[in-house]
């Protein structure tokens, strides 16, 4: 249980760790932002189960032992809070320029519109997530799977709680006028779309979500532990929290592809290779779908050489994921061999290392993701089968950085803009995929039962069986 010296007051509008009731102004600014986030909640939120009873952790503390509380609640009801990991006692600044010297509590002036720009394309992915998965429970294929998108959701409301805090406590009237941008921007809106190409693409079926929650929430993953290394105290403590939230999205999202992985392999196995014939999603389609959400997930790392990067790296505002890990953390001489594509040639070049961060995240994001399709692939070997997938060549299907113009096959070979016609719809899903997928979203709501097409997970949700009844749903 929580410390309540360490809590402003669980019963407080707002839980929190960072002494809210010592701030009217903020604490006033907060209070009346949360109707509006309520309303956007509401709005934007799970469609059709706002009333309905879930079995959610909600954080409650930042202490290991028991930083989160598993109770049912009801989603507008859900206590999302603030909470920043305990400050480090002299933490100075891990690279950069500023190498050594004291972190800043307060946003320094000079850093002042490059801190507003990070903080709030974190905050704005959090909000469009929760928007692209809205209408995900109406075909939930278990009672366990329903609670895990709405654990996600939740969370992602968290975060953005989060985001919202930051820019309300140290941006003055400019934050405020940015926490309110991110409850009004809408996800795939042509007019008013979120701020990345990823978080406006349709996630309308569970293999979506899957492959949403295992590639797109694991770039998530890598942004906060560079953010996470900021010499802005406040932001870096507010990441670190937000990565053992993440970590559970992330699961989500790999073991949901596994189990669809294996139901494929076992209906390979007992009724030959035509698994859609059986009612499973085939290997042909899992890998199209992959394809997808790992592309669009590389360009959320932004271009390959890009001065943006070097700035940040060089103020000390985002540094590299686990920054301690790297030798030389002022990254000035030093040189990155990058493979570019200029005069119709791929061609090796060496970059300025502080030009190239985003490129040296990327590569530890791309051999984090091979970690995952190497465990779906032992499921494959494991039911005696010879299929494997593949994660597509990072120059495959970009529309951000130094192959967004051009065209590459997913084995990265060069291709005429007539044979990417002629063959794209042997690599990315078509319309007729996605209708056969949708049509196999039928809702299964009855605790113990799981739809045809994905297996049963290993375990349940904080000791409970998998035939728990993780959503008490009302009658319809």
């Amino acid at each position: 249980m929580p410390k309540l010296d360490d809590l402003d007051h669980l019963d407080d509008k707002i839980p929190n760790n960072v002494n809210l009731s010592q701030d009217p102004r903020l604490k006033r600014a907060l209070e009346s932002w949360q109707p509006n986030f309520l309303k956007w909640w509401q709005e934007m939120g799970p469609a059709g189960f706002q009333e309905d009873d879930v079995y959610l952790r909600t954080a409650v503390s930042v202490e290991p032992s028991g930083w989160a509380h598993f109770d049912f609640v009801k989603m507008p009801d859900y206590r999302w809070g603030i909470f920043l990991t305990p400050a480090v006692e002299n933490r100075t600044i891990g690279f950069g320029d500023s190498l050594g010297q004291p972190v800043w509590q307060q946003v320094p002036g000079e850093f002042r519109t490059q801190l507003r720009r990070l903080i709030v394309t974190q905050g704005d992915t959090e909000p469009a997530s929760v928007e692209q998965q809205r209408k995900l429970g109406q075909t939930a294929p278990s009672l366990f799977d329903l609670r895990s998108l709405f654990q996600v959701n939740v969370e992602e409301g968290r975060h953005l709680w989060a985001m919202a805090y930051l820019l309300h406590s140290y941006f003055g009237r400019d934050g405020r006028e940015e926490a309110e941008g991110l409850l009004e921007r809408r996800s795939g809106n042509p007019d008013k779309p979120r701020l990345l190409t990823a978080f406006n693409a349709p996630c309308e079926d569970w293999l979506s979500f899957f492959m949403f929650t295992m590639f797109t929430d694991r770039d998530g993953k890598y942004q906060l532990l560079a953010l996470s290394e900021s010499g802005f105290d406040p932001l870096s403590r507010t990441c670190r929290f937000m990565l053992t939230e993440e970590a559970y999205h992330m699961s989500v999202g790999e073991t949901g592809v596994a189990r669809v992985v294996e139901r494929s392999a076992e209906l390979m196995r007992s009724g030959g290779d035509d698994v859609r014939k059986q009612g499973g999603i085939d290997l042909t389609t899992i890998q199209k779908y992959l394809n997808l959400w790992f592309s669009l997930s590389l360009d959320l790392f932004g271009g390959e050489i890009s001065t943006n990067a070097a700035q940040y790296f060089a103020a000390g505002l985002k540094g590299r994921a686990k920054e301690s890990t790297y030798p030389d953390h002022v990254a000035l001489d030093a040189v990155y061999d990058m493979e570019l594509w200029e005069g119709g040639a791929l061609v090796r070049e060496e970059v300025s290392l502080r030009n190239a961060m985003n490129e040296v995240v990327r590569d530890e994001y791309v051999e984090d993701c091979q970690r995952g399709v190497d465990r779906w692939n032992k499921i494959l070997a494991e039911k005696g089968l010879s299929e494997r997938l593949t994660l597509p060549s990072r120059r495959f299907h970009r529309q951000i950085g130094a192959f967004a113009a051009h065209r590459f096959d997913p084995a990265g070979t060069p291709l005429t803009e007539a044979d990417w016609t002629r063959s794209a719809s042997d690599w990315l899903p078509t319309a007729e995929d996605l209708a056969y997928v949708q049509s196999l979203m039928v809702p299964v709501h009855v605790p113990g039962k799981i739809a045809h097409w994905i297996a049963p997970p290993r375990s349940g949700v904080k000791d409970k069986p998998v035939e728990y009844g993780y959503v008490r749903l009302r009658l319809r």
